[in-house]
Order: structure tokens, then sequence, then C-alpha cells
């Protein structure tokens, strides 16, 4: 079983971020950087991890505006998936983690799995909460970074064992 995880990173916190996920998962996960991938990468991987950070008002990281718009809905229909967001819950309170909610949008066919509770997390809105839980792995590397190795941990645990 392998795992593709893909990101995109300027500040590198989330290309750090999706390093300790794969080491945690070990062997089976490889890591792309979005910037350089190609979509046969991403299409040739049945379990993936997406990773964005959020910027300004909520929008998308550009790697993943440009990658993201090589695929279609069908792309994702039969894979497994599962997200990590990455954002500041103080500065952008209204629209916190809410560039990850366009890689969900993207993979509405997919089995999608790794939705997390909210509780810990301190923000006013955020698109990444749908149907009262987090739509994946949610850190805040500027407020909440002394949590970020325990999450990580207790979210690999839970999604390990549902990829196909």
């Amino acid at each position: 079983m392998s795992i593709g995880i893909f990101y995109g990173s300027d500040s590198s916190n989330t290309q750090s971020i999706c390093e300790k996920v794969a080491k945690e998962l070990g062997a089976d996960a490889k890591l792309f950087d979005v910037a350089k991938a190609s979509k046969e990468d991403l299409l040739g991987f049945t379990n993936l991890i997406l990773a964005t950070p959020t910027y300004g008002a909520g929008d998308l990281q550009d790697d993943w505006e440009s990658y993201l718009g090589l695929f279609s809905e069908g792309d994702f229909e039969g894979k497994v998936v599962a997200f990590i967001g990455v954002g500041d819950q103080d500065t952008y309170a209204d629209t916190y983690c809410d560039g990850v909610f366009f890689l969900y949008e993207k993979a509405q066919k997919a089995t999608i799995i790794g939705q997390t509770a909210n509780e810990g997390y301190d923000f006013d809105e955020s698109k990444a909460l749908v149907d009262g839980k987090l739509i994946g792995l949610l850190l805040d590397e500027d407020n909440q970074s002394d949590l970020t190795d325990e999450r990580i941990s207790k979210w690999v645990g839970q999604i390990k064992g549902q990829f196909k």
C-alpha cells in the first residue's frame, strides 16, 4: 500500500508537517511538492494525502491553484483521500484553513477519510468545518505549534488503517 502525500508550501511549514506525517506513516509514504509534480504522479496513487496552507483571506496556495486545475472531480473516483490544512486561527479567525476546502471540494468522488473533531481550536469560521467536523488535520504553526506533533501522531493513527 503506497500513499502519495502532495503538498504546496511557500514558507516550508506545510512541507515540514508533511515530512513528519510521512515519517509516522513509514516507508509506504512518498512526498511530492505540487510545484514539481505531474498529473500522472498523483493519478498513480490510490491513497492520497493532500496538504495546503491558506493564504490571504482564505485563498488556496499558489502552486495548488495551478496544479488543481489539471484535475476533474472524476480523477479522484476510486481513491482514498485525507487532507491537511495549515493556517493561522488568530490573525485569520474568519477564514481559518479555508484553502484546504478547495482540495476537499475537488475530491468529492473519493472516499474521504481523516475528519477530526474541532475541540482545542480557537477560530470563528472555517470552510474546513463541514457537518460539525474538520475535514482533515488542521494545524496552526503560528499559535499552536506545541500541539502539532501530538495531533499528527493521533491523526496518522486514525487514518493508517483506512487506506486501501
